[in-house]
């Protein structure tokens, strides 16, 4: 038997005015009303279906350049650009599965025309998918802390099984948050069909908990550990590039520029040079194939076949962009997985429809936002876009 309908004002997109916990995007979602009559003509909302189809054309096209960009530029092709390419993976996804049906279901005035079946589906895919983009800058945060507090046993090639194993955990473990709802979860006997809805309030705080509360705080400690291991790892080069300027108190003369001349000349140039200088070299100063070379004993180099304790430029370059992506995600996010697990836990609280439509578009909004701080904050992603973009306009 069905639960009797109550009559309640609507509000954008046709969201009940009654306080009940909704799951819209990203781990979540009420896609419908539970107010319209049965068999009544929705009202279309134009605004919606406008908004949407741009949304779903940005995220599809910005995240589809970035997947293009690292598999096509060696330049790009690095550790971290990896795990972005994952991370723009999950907001394709969420574009061409998601989006749609979501917009689709807001247009038609918030009523859901479609099967329960389907509806489950959309949910699964909805947890899944923002999930997976909070693992994967998780991941990144692991993969990169290890490259600052470890270097040794870092590798430094483009991937390596580290990496791989940490990208398919993310998916896996996202999977495994989300996969309650499509194994039956919604399958309530009171279910309303024309709404498309997480029915289970315990399950919302676990999903919530599991996908943005417990992640969010470990990535935080380990972005703030790595900067700091970065800050540290630059201050010990510019000391070892500054030391290696003196020796013994004194500033090395820098030596003429080497010309294409005789050997013999080279080295009669060399100890005449050294005859009249005001200054002297260091003792182990030595000619090497014509080419001036000054060695340190007392400095110890690792050998060339060791790993070198160093992150290159690639990598720095890679890094300085995060700090950004996180900030947009947790401020695209936090603002609906606060105003979701308050009204799963708080029963009589009532939250403004117009409060839960506009974080609902913020979290989403966010898919579109992390191509454009690419190409703000990266060269080599604004020059590929630069490129992509006049062959196609």
């Amino acid at each position: 038997m069905s639960r009797p309908r109550p009559e309640l004002p609507l509000g954008p997109g046709g969201v009940p005015r009654d306080g009940r916990a909704v799951m819209p995007g990203s781990g979540s979602g009420e896609l419908g009303n539970a107010t319209a009559p049965r068999g009544a003509a929705p009202g279309y909302n134009f605004a919606a279906l406008v908004f949407g189809v741009s949304l779903i054309v940005c995220v599809v096209g910005g995240n589809l350049l970035v997947c293009l960009s690292v598999c096509s530029e060696r330049a790009l092709q690095t550790a971290t650009n990896y795990f972005i390419v994952s991370l723009a993976v999950a907001d394709l996804l969420l574009a061409l599965l998601v989006l749609p049906l979501y917009v689709y279901s807001e247009f038609q005035g918030g009523v859901w025309a479609l099967s329960t079946g389907l509806c489950d589906a959309l949910m699964t895919m909805d947890v899944m998918l923002c999930t997976a983009s909070i693992f994967n800058l998780c991941a990144i945060s692991v993969d990169r802390f290890i490259a600052v507090s470890i270097p040794l046993n870092y590798s430094r090639q483009q991937i390596d099984l580290r990496q791989l194993i940490l990208i398919s955990t993310t998916w896996i473990f996202a999977f495994a948050v989300a996969s309650p709802v499509i194994f039956g979860l919604n399958d309530v006997p009171d279910r309303d069909p024309t709404l498309c809805q997480l029915e289970d309030n315990n399950y919302i705080v676990y999903s919530s908990i599991c996908s943005f509360f417990i992640p969010c705080p470990v990535m935080l400690v380990l972005y703030c550990a790595m900067f700091q291991g970065l800050k540290r790892w630059e201050e010990a080069r510019k000391a070892k590039l500054k030391s290696s300027m003196y020796v013994g108190g004194r500033k090395l003369c820098c030596p003429p520029p080497v010309m294409e001349r005789k050997q013999a000349e080279i080295k009669l140039q060399e100890r005449s040079l050294c005859d009249r200088s005001e200054c002297s070299f260091p003792r182990g100063y030595m000619m090497n194939s014509g080419i001036q070379t000054v060695s340190y004993p007392h400095l110890k180099y690792s050998h060339p076949g060791h790993k070198q304790a160093k992150i290159n430029g690639r990598e720095r370059k890679a890094m300085k962009v995060l700090p950004v992506v996180v900030g947009a995600f947790l401020f695209c996010w936090t603002p609906f997985f606060v105003v979701h697990i308050t009204r799963a836990l708080c029963k009589s609280c009532t939250i403004p429809s117009q409060v839960i439509s506009i974080v609902t578009w913020l979290g989403y909004i966010n898919s579109a936002l992390n191509p454009i701080i690419y190409t703000i904050f990266n060269t080599e992603f604004r020059k590929f876009f630069r490129k992509a973009l006049h062959v196609f306009c």
